[in-house]
């Protein structure tokens, strides 16, 4: 099995809730003075990830909260991988990387392999597709994944993202087009790529083009909650409820700030059931 195929059944079993530990220490409601900022982090994330490990599908975890915290927030970057993966649910490293050659072979061990390991990672694809081939002998030989920044959800994908070719597609077509093609040769037994797509769900005029162009591409889905992107288009982008995975960080990691009275692990558990339920019910609408 690849990793996309345990994403696929880690969906199919608890929802398609991606948990975005994006761990600020702003974020904690208390922190102990006699621990490190990063010692602080990694106890939060710890009640955090076994609070929500039933209802969540995958975990995110974004090194730039952790690189800003110098050396003490990559051992709590490490630490939050092994914690997350220990549950046996897919964890994605949000790192976004975009070089090509032996930076990008490194890049892949690194993210791969050792104190950082994940079993999926986010990657850039804008100088080509010998940005992402450094990652493939991973996803061949032992089952990592990629998610390949498609038609994101940020104001500014209008910039780049949305240029017109002389063919009439947009550019993220183009992206989405070559990495499907790519993907061909990285399927797994659920019928998805090992090669998958970021897909924001903040615009959704093209969702139904975009889920019918690419039907075993597995999508990750930010922009749900706090970037204006709801459940009725969200669930445009998954296949009977499958097929993708929707982030939220801030409106996990911060819901004890809407539930007071609740202790923060507790009301993150509620707002994944709340978002998996809302997501789940515009899917079975459709």
């Amino acid at each position: 099995m690849t990793n996309m195929d345990k994403l696929y059944e880690s969906v199919a079993a608890n929802g398609p809730v991606c948990v975005g530990l994006d761990t600020e220490i702003s974020y904690l409601p208390t922190t102990d003075t006699a621990k490190t900022a990063g010692e602080n982090v990694v106890e939060f994330n710890r009640a955090l990830i076994a609070a929500t490990k039933g209802v969540a599908g995958c975990y995110k975890v974004q090194i730039a909260y952790y690189e800003s915290l110098g050396l003490d927030g990559m051992r709590a970057y490490a630490e939050t991988l092994k914690m997350a993966r220990a549950t046996g649910l897919p964890v994605i490293a949000d790192i976004k990387r975009g070089d090509i050659a032996k930076t990008a072979e490194m890049y892949a061990k690194a993210h791969f392999t050792g104190d950082f390991e994940a079993d999926i990672v986010t990657l850039a694809p804008y100088m080509g597709l010998d940005s992402i081939s450094p990652y493939l002998p991973y996803c061949k030989d032992q089952g990592k994944g990629v998610f390949v920044l498609c038609r994101t959800s940020n104001p500014g994908a209008k910039d780049f993202e949305y240029q017109k070719l002389a063919d009439g597609r947009h550019i993220y077509d183009l992206v989405g087009d070559s990495l499907t093609e790519m993907g061909k040769d990285y399927m797994g037994e659920c019928g998805y790529s090992s090669i998958g797509l970021v897909i924001g769900g903040t615009y959704t005029e093209e969702a139904t083009a975009i889920r019918a162009a690419y039907k075993n591409t597995f999508f990750l889905i930010p922009g749900y909650g706090a970037q204006g992107g709801k459940a009725a288009d969200i669930a445009q982008y998954l296949t009977k409820g499958n097929g993708g995975v929707v982030n939220s960080s801030r409106g996990i990691l911060l819901a004890y700030k809407k539930q007071p009275g609740v202790a923060f692990d507790e009301a993150a558990y509620n707002e994944c059931v709340r978002m998996r339920e809302d997501i789940q019910g515009e899917c079975n609408k459709l």
